[in-house]
């Protein structure tokens, strides 16, 4: 990724879209129940974020993959994922994609939720997050983060466990974060609110062409590469009552991330259409990994992090967490 490259996605239109995206679930309902539809087919309503982590659930949905499993999948759009918590623990929504696995794990630790994971939705890959400051900002490297205020999505989470690892590494100082929703971090950073900003695709491009920001570190870079950060959550409740559900809808999943991961231009032609992406803008946006497979030992990498962090306060094998 260039700091230099001109994408006019429009941070304005992204924040509207995101806000328009807002998930009125006990107005729509749920299909925690998972009753049959017509023809047969087991519905199954998904929670979704606009983010390049769910490329694979609109794959599925658009190359038939969840037809083929028999199911019917609706999905209902999420500006956060720790939105459509409440409405996961309730049955309202029977999946969450792209779902930011330390809030859940949180979750499942402190009995709020009883978490099952279906299947890994991204991890890290070169520059997919970045660590923005003003094209003219005196912040030149990750020592002089110190003391800055820094945008994340959510606070004591994925981005800042991230982050504080790189920054530990470097044996630079750490920053201090301020929660602002990723739409509004352009004008945020344009107006001063704060010092730097933890952006993730779409919107990390966007800020960089809207604003000619610069990259002052990778979010992707070690000792974070490679690391497992978002997936398809669902709860033990549904695993259990509705087990074949399950299986479809993980191996539907698994099935496209192969695709996203064999074929990025698959990943590229869907994000126009549940993102404020342009069909030439997704060309040149930096995609995370799409594993095909959930890997328990990866999984623990992230786990054994937010335990050294403090966000998790005992061991857990995540193993016991996968749906088979």
């Amino acid at each position: 990724m260039t700091t230099s490259r001109q994408l006019q996605v429009g941070t304005g239109r992204l924040a509207a879209g995101a806000t328009a995206l807002a998930l009125v679930l006990v107005a729509c309902g749920g299909g925690g129940d998972s009753d049959s539809s017509g023809g047969g087919r087991q519905k199954v309503t998904v929670a979704a974020l606009p983010l390049t982590d769910a490329a694979a659930l609109y794959i599925a949905r658009d190359r038939g993959l969840f037809v083929k499993e028999g199911l019917d999948v609706t999905i209902q759009p999420v500006q956060q994922s720790i939105q459509a918590l409440p409405a996961l623990s309730k049955g309202q929504v029977d999946v969450i994609a792209s779902a930011n696995y330390v809030t859940f794990l949180q979750a499942d630790e402190k009995g709020t939720l009883d978490l099952r994971i279906l299947a890994e939705g991204v991890r890290t890959a070169p520059h997919m997050m970045d660590v923005l400051v003003p094209k003219d900002s005196s912040i030149k490297n990750a020592a002089d983060l110190k003391g800055k205020t820094v945008a994340v999505n959510i606070l004591n989470n994925i981005q800042s466990l991230t982050l504080n690892a790189i920054l530990d590494q470097q044996g630079a100082g750490r920053p201090v974060y301020r929660q602002i929703a990723f739409p509004q971090m352009g004008p945020a950073l344009q107006k001063g609110q704060v010092d730097a900003v933890h952006a993730v695709e779409p919107f990390d491009s966007a800020i960089q062409g809207e604003l000619k920001a610069r990259v002052l570190l990778d979010g992707g870079s070690a000792p974070v590469q490679s690391l497992p950060i978002s997936g398809y959550v669902t709860t033990s409740d549904f695993a259990e009552k509705h087990a074949k559900a399950a299986a479809a809808f993980k191996r539907a999943i698994e099935a496209a991330s192969k695709i996203a991961a064999q074929d990025p231009s698959a990943v590229r032609a869907e994000l126009p259409k549940y993102t404020k992406v342009t069909a030439d803008q997704a060309k040149t946006i930096d995609l995370p990994a799409y594993p095909a497979t959930t890997d328990a030992a990866q999984l623990r990498r992230l786990t054994e992090l937010m335990r050294k962090q403090g966000l998790l306060t005992k061991a857990i094998d995540p193993a016991t967490l996968l749906v088979k």
